[in-house]
């Protein structure tokens, strides 16, 4: 076993224990508070519903998983390739930048009603939503990793006559890496959050439909199943962020391995 697997295994036993704890608690109180199943049903009676019906919550956790990739795809890249602008044209920043602070402070479930006026009913609007909410992690964070590299260096390539492009694959990027990442692991937790957001307003399938048509009808029991759902699909997306960066950071030795 090397180093970094002792360390994930030890690491893991923390939010493991916490979550049995959280399941213990949540079983001890509907037995010694006798509390009504309509109010707050045992882990056993969500566990039957998700597994009397899988098929239900599988198709929705696709159909809400696609919207998180196809709209967390277009902020992802439309916000990187924007802080790329940030970062290396003065004007472009000086215009831009404050509007994106303040942007970004603006409460995003209130966007959501008038991208159902101009957008539409359907998976367009979700798309939409998410891409906007991811958009502002990637721009902000990416544009300050851009800035991050020390003069030092940039003036080693200059010493040498690399031109712009050299000097940005082989200096800022790899500085940028480790923000790229933090906003990349933001944007990820967001996009779900997001794809409930816009399938409450939206109401046409999806994990958010779910939780929202089980508060409809008194049934916590679907709601639980469906946010347990919802909450294995973020770790999932998390995870593969947190591996992609352990990856990247062995490969280029960047030494940020690790920092989650």
């Amino acid at each position: 076993m090397t180093d970094r697997v002792r360390v994930d295994a030890v690491d893991a036993v923390y939010p493991t224990g916490a979550l049995c704890a959280v399941v213990a608690l949540w079983w001890t109180i509907t037995l010694v508070a006798d509390v009504p199943p309509f109010v707050l049903p045992p882990p056993d009676a969500v566990a039957a519903r998700l597994l009397g019906n899988p098929a239900l919550y599988l198709a929705n956790a696709w159909y809400t998983l696609e919207k998180v990739a196809y709209g967390g795809t277009i902020g992802v890249a439309s916000g990187t390739v924007l802080a790329v602008f940030v970062a290396y044209v003065p004007w472009f920043r000086r215009a831009v930048y404050p509007y994106l602070v303040t942007v970004r402070v603006l409460p995003k479930l209130a966007v959501a009603p008038l991208l159902l006026i101009y957008v539409g009913t359907g998976m367009a609007t979700a798309i939409v939503f998410i891409a906007l909410i991811t958009f502002f992690p990637l721009v902000l964070n990416v544009a300050a990793g851009l800035d991050r590299a020390p003069p030092a260096h940039r003036d080693l390539l200059r010493s040498v006559n690399a031109g712009s492009i050299e000097r940005f694959l082989y200096v800022d990027v790899p500085y940028a890496i480790p923000d790229f990442f933090a906003g990349l692991k933001q944007s990820v937790t967001l996009a779900v959050v997001g794809a409930v957001v816009a399938e409450w307003v939206v109401a046409d399938g999806g994990l958010g439909f779910l939780v929202q048509m089980g508060s409809e009808n008194v049934r916590p029991d679907v709601v639980l199943a469906a946010l347990v759902v919802l909450l294995l699909e973020g770790l999932l997306l998390y995870g593969l962020v947190v591996v992609a960066q352990r990856g990247i950071d062995a490969r280029f030795d960047l030494g940020t391995a690790g920092s989650d």
